[in-house]
């Protein structure tokens, strides 16, 4: 069982980014204590070394999922800001969401298609309807169906339904792809301060070695 969780600093100030860095090495240092492995599947740097505005990191084991789930929503990280000494503010937002990464591929195969011949009415005059020259294709993994008859010939219009099925299911997945995409992106958005589902703070036993002057 693996999962995928998305930290984002969102659109918050450097000191967010370089909180996400600071979390992440917590996270990954609880998920090691569970028996889990993490991979670090995306990141997208900060301006600062060390920081990142995003990572998408992959838990995988048994009860990621729950795992996953207790660092899920707003996290704080509570700790003076290493580049600005003047200011009060402690508390540094990031969000963390479980996120698809790829979506189920289909493969075509003629195989999966039921093919029917069939008359249909409207215009194209008496030889149109004489025959069964008519298709209608069944693609029974998707249940997507075309109705082909534009050529007097069977054989034709299986072969153009075929293409169309093919096309529409290959558009189909570009379109589940896109959404995936999308909604990936929109979480580095909903980044909500304030009232956070988990609150860590530097071990006060040690030094943060990636504090940094500006």
């Amino acid at each position: 069982m693996s999962v995928h969780l998305l930290l984002s600093a969102g659109r918050g100030p450097q000191e967010c980014a370089w909180a996400l860095a600071r979390l992440l090495r917590r996270l990954e240092a609880d998920a090691t204590r569970r028996n889990l492995e993490t991979r670090r599947a995306e990141t997208v740097p900060g301006d600062r070394p060390g920081t990142y505005r995003s990572v998408l990191i992959q838990i995988a084991g048994t009860g990621a999922e729950a795992f996953a789930a207790s660092w899920t929503g707003t996290l704080c990280w509570q700790a003076p800001s290493p580049y600005r000494a003047g200011t009060g503010r402690k508390n540094w937002y990031v969000i963390a969401q479980p996120c698809q990464v790829d979506t189920p591929r289909t493969t075509f195969a003629e195989a999966d298609v039921d093919i029917v011949a069939c008359r249909t009415g409207g215009p194209g005059g008496q030889h149109r309807n004489k025959a069964s020259t008519a298709v209608r294709a069944t693609h029974r993994p998707s249940g997507i169906v075309v109705v082909v008859d534009t050529e007097r010939q069977f054989s034709l219009n299986r072969r153009i339904a075929m293409q169309l099925l093919r096309q529409r299911i290959e558009h189909g997945e570009e379109q589940a792809e896109r959404a995936v995409t999308t909604a990936r992106w929109r979480i580095h958005d909903e980044l909500v301060r304030g009232d956070p589902t988990r609150i860590e703070r530097p071990e006060t036993s040690k030094q943060d070695p990636t504090k940094r002057s500006p």
